[in-house]
């Protein structure tokens, strides 16, 4: 007895080839996307990586330049303060000896008062006077000036009808000073007006005002 398949019910080898390929196919390109995903989301980590770093050393960045400005800041206040005290030092230095120098040059100024300044001495005594006058001390104190008491201190008074002030008329001793600080006071004889005289004068310029007011 034969027995028939039949028909249409049959497989055929082609058409199960051709599945598995379709089969493959699908596959991989399933993979090729999952792939591409996993791939962008990897370019998506590391950009945001990227930014979070950049920021990072921006950051580092200002602090280290605001360090750097305030260590220059502090070394220049340092270089003033130390400029400032050296200043201050060689100004005492120079005013002591200049100081100490001021017994010889009231020596020098008495022995020119009495004509003894003259040879080698006068040369010697010149040259002392122009280096301490180069180093910034200077004399004060002449006959005729207000009296100040400040710069002046008086060691004689008297009256005289030919001043309207107080005022020096013999200068006992010159002064010194360096710049502003008096390193001696003037010593002078002072003259105040006559007692008597701005009371006499202060009549006279009532009576003025009197006759002025009668004359309008």
């Amino acid at each position: 007895m034969t027995t028939e398949d039949p028909q249409g019910f049959a497989s055929e080898p082609g058409d199960a080839s051709e599945g598995a390929q379709a089969a493959g196919a699908a596959d991989k390109a399933a993979s090729e996307a999952t792939a591409e995903g996993d791939a962008g989301a990897d370019a998506g980590a590391k950009g945001s990586g990227a930014g979070d770093s950049a920021a990072v050393v921006r950051r580092q960045l200002a602090e280290r330049t605001a360090d750097l400005q305030r260590l220059q800041a502090e070394y220049q206040n340092y270089r003033k303060r130390v400029e400032r005290d050296r200043l201050t030092v060689r100004e005492i230095a120079v005013s002591n000896v200049l100081e100490s120098l001021i017994p010889v040059l009231d020596d020098i100024g008495r022995a020119r008062e009495h004509g003894e300044l003259v040879g080698g001495f006068k040369q010697v005594a010149e040259s002392l006077e122009t280096v301490v006058a180069k180093l910034g001390l200077q004399q004060f104190g002449k006959e005729g000036e207000l009296f100040d008491p400040t710069v002046h201190e008086a060691l004689m008074h008297s009256y005289s009808s030919d001043v309207t002030e107080t005022t020096c008329v013999q200068i006992l001793q010159p002064g010194y000073r360096i710049g502003e600080r008096i390193i001696r006071p003037a010593m002078v004889a002072v003259a105040e007006p006559q007692p008597g005289t701005q009371s006499t004068a202060a009549p006279d310029a009532e009576d003025a005002k009197g006759d002025g007011a009668e004359e309008s």
